[in-house]
């Protein structure tokens, strides 16, 4: 068992609903990779300027590729500075184009720092209408910052203490974890679903 099982998830008051299962595993404001149907879900608290979760991507994609069966859910969690902030909005704002996905893996798959021409430049090169992003992030602020705030107030409630982070089904993962402990929290947590 790698990670700290955390079922149920506490439901605490209307006003301050932050770890419910549904905004958690299931908040239909972050678009989901993987299978979008899948038993299992991850969701991941990155930050594109994050190495670490820049290093374990491809790792992660491949494990949710080959199982088949996993909701993978990205969310922007921008602990590394007004940079990570204004890829964050991005990348979130790309999701009115249909091309969050792509962002994503735009910002995500870099190996530079990230400046805000070089985010431009790379969303660019994802496809993404630059002009209409300028108008999204303008016209959804609102929403887009509601959702990092939720984010951040989800993460910050799990107790996690930098990106990148997990939950893998009930289980909170702290931290970097192999292809290998992948496949092994996932299947962990196909047997806590089946004993419920």
């Amino acid at each position: 068992m790698l990670g700290i099982e955390i079922a149920p998830y506490p439901v605490l008051g209307q006003s301050d609903d932050v770890l419910t299962e549904a905004l958690v595993l299931r908040d239909p404001e972050i678009p989901v990779a993987g299978n979008p149907a899948g038993d299992i879900t991850i969701v991941e608290y990155f930050d594109y300027q994050c190495p670490y979760c820049r290093k374990l991507e491809p790792e992660l994609r491949q494990v949710v590729q080959d199982d088949g069966k996993v909701r993978l859910v990205l969310k922007d969690w921008p602990i590394l500075g007004p940079v990570s902030v204004t890829a964050a909005r991005m990348a979130l704002a790309s999701k009115y184009q249909d091309k969050f996905i792509q962002a994503h893996d735009a910002l995500i798959g870099v190996n530079s720092k990230l400046t805000e021409p070089r985010i431009r430049e790379l969303l660019a090169g994802a496809g993404i209408d630059l002009g209409r992003l300028d108008r999204d992030v303008a016209v959804n602020a609102t929403a887009i910052d509601a959702i990092l705030a939720r984010n951040n107030d989800q993460a910050t409630a799990f107790g996690f203490n930098g990106t990148p982070s997990f939950i893998v089904g009930k289980f909170r993962v702290p931290g970097v974890l192999t292809m290998a402990q992948f496949g092994q929290a996932i299947a962990d947590a196909r047997k806590a679903a089946a004993k419920k």
